[in-house]
């Protein structure tokens, strides 16, 4: 096979140097465009107010725009959800994270954990009760697994049900949780005799507050809470059915650390592409800063690392789309995307030097939202030990 003359490559495309757009399809582009076009005009122009009031004013108005869009539940079938491919779903959290961790997190928490749950190990009349509801964002739902003393070791939770006649009641508190003070729907996993087992708690429960946590210096422009449950009774038909232990949250886990191997790339290509520019435009010594050695070489490591984590997260959702992904691989993916993420927001902070601290920049924005990605849904030790594990065959947890 004869190789291209050099005058029929396509142009260098700086955003997308090694044409990873060439894997696409025509589908896959339109979904990215339109949610792309979306954040542009929903999300930019605000996220720096909201960011710096710590708030997502709006919450509710923007959860049903994104229903609308097909975001919610995206990759789940039926019940009114999208049915989108794996690599589809990760490019529109790809596209939201570029505008901000707390819009991508409200998306995950609502398709990937809550949604997800229900719609894996839920009855029939339950996915029919909210799923329908939840895809078109008119009910917001929230995941409470983490408890104030219990994060990495869910194993240990504190919060019970027990049985009281054909009701369950609930006793306890889950501590992080994103959408709580704004959910319809609560998914909350309980230690029972039986087991660990999931419920579903309504808005409004009698016993069933969720106080918002405030003071956050991280994932500003989200809604996160507590959930406080103090003898909330529920009625049998609560109980997720098809699932008991905790394989039933680490999966819901597990889909949803997937959306973050894809958006945490979103968070730095926004740093890395305000970096370029301002290389490009930013004077000092009598030229453009891009022109000097050192800048053009943090430039060159960060488009590496970025690109590398697109092209990891792409591999991994072709993985996904043919049922042969493993935990572990998603453990991979988190780790590595995430690590690699807070890095090239540091290297572009130095590259915007003052300016970079400033919210007229996207970078420290970026960089506070992925100390929290960074720790949530697996910590970085904790999916270094999933790897080490499955490397040697030997547990390292206890």
């Amino acid at each position: 096979m004869s190789q291209p003359k050099p005058s029929e490559y396509t142009a260098f495309d700086p955003m997308d140097p090694l044409g990873v757009d060439d894997l696409l399809d025509p589908e896959d582009l339109a979904i990215r465009d339109s949610v792309r076009a979306w954040a542009a005009d929903r999300v930019l122009p605000y996220i720096a107010d909201w960011y710096e009031r710590g708030e997502l004013p709006q919450i509710r108005e923007l959860t049903r725009e994104l229903g609308a869009l097909g975001a919610l539940g995206m990759p789940l079938t039926g019940y009114g959800c999208a049915g989108a491919t794996p690599v589809q779903y990760g490019l529109t959290c790809l596209e939201l994270e570029a505008a901000d961790s707390g819009v991508r997190s409200l998306v995950s928490v609502q398709g990937s954990l809550a949604m997800y749950a229900i719609h894996r190990f839920g009855s029939e009349e339950q996915k029919l009760r909210w799923l329908p509801d939840m895809a078109a964002g008119e009910v917001i739902g929230c995941f409470g697994l983490t408890e104030p003393d219990h994060g990495s070791d869910p194993a240990g939770m504190r919060t019970r049900a027990r049985r009281d006649g054909s009701d369950w009641v609930l006793t306890g508190r889950k501590m992080w949780i994103t959408n709580g003070s704004v959910a319809g729907v609560a998914v909350v996993w309980a230690r029972t005799d039986d087991g660990i087992r999931g419920f579903l708690v309504p808005a409004g429960a009698p016993g069933f507050t969720a106080p918002e946590i405030r003071h956050k210096w991280s994932l500003r422009a989200s809604v996160t809470s507590e959930l406080v449950l103090d003898e909330v009774r529920l009625p049998a038909d609560a109980v997720l059915p098809e699932v008991t232990g905790l394989r039933g949250p680490l999966s819901c886990l597990n889909h949803a650390r997937y959306g973050i191997v894809w958006g945490a790339m979103g968070a730095a290509r926004a740093s890395f592409a305000a970096a370029l520019e301002y290389a490009r435009t930013r004077e000092q010594f009598g030229r453009p800063i891009g022109g000097f050695q050192l800048t053009q070489a943090k430039l060159a490591d960060m488009a590496v690392e970025l690109h590398k984590g697109i092209l990891l997260a792409h591999h991994l959702g072709r993985r996904m789309e043919a049922g042969g992904l493993r935990p572990e691989q998603v453990s991979f993916g988190k780790l590595n995307n995430v690590r690699e993420a807070i890095g090239i927001c540091r290297t572009a902070r130095t590259i915007l030097g003052a300016n970079g601290i400033s919210l007229e920049y996207p970078v420290m924005r970026h960089a506070t939202n992925l100390e929290s990605v960074l720790t949530y849904e697996g910590t970085v030790e904790m999916h270094q030990l999933v790897l080490g594990k499955a490397l040697t065959g030997l547990d390292a947890f206890r």
